[in-house]
């Protein structure tokens, strides 16, 4: 049970981590057009579209991923809590 945990850990951290790349691609012109970049938009978009829906972005600059990604790091958070407290 512990391993699963590791491996649920380290792909929601793998996910944290694509977000932010995705992110930041947005600083270089035609990089979320590239092959990576469409696929960390497939794997990313549906992700954050359900944060943009009700944080709307304040000038240039959108709050949604920053949100996004606090929101997944409590749910690790949280799910860790729940092992911890009735399985282990």
């Amino acid at each position: 049970m512990y391993q699963l945990l590791q491996i649920l850990n380290l792909a929601l951290n793998i996910y944290s981590w694509g977000i932010i790349i995705y992110i930041f691609m947005s600083w270089f012109p035609g990089a979320r057009e590239s092959t990576f970049g469409e696929l960390l938009s497939k794997i990313c978009e549906p992700y954050l579209e359900v944060f943009r829906r009700f944080i709307p972005p304040l000038g240039m600059i959108d709050f949604s991923p920053i949100i996004a990604i606090f929101v997944l790091h409590m749910a690790r958070v949280g799910l860790f809590e729940f092992f911890r407290m009735f399985v282990f």
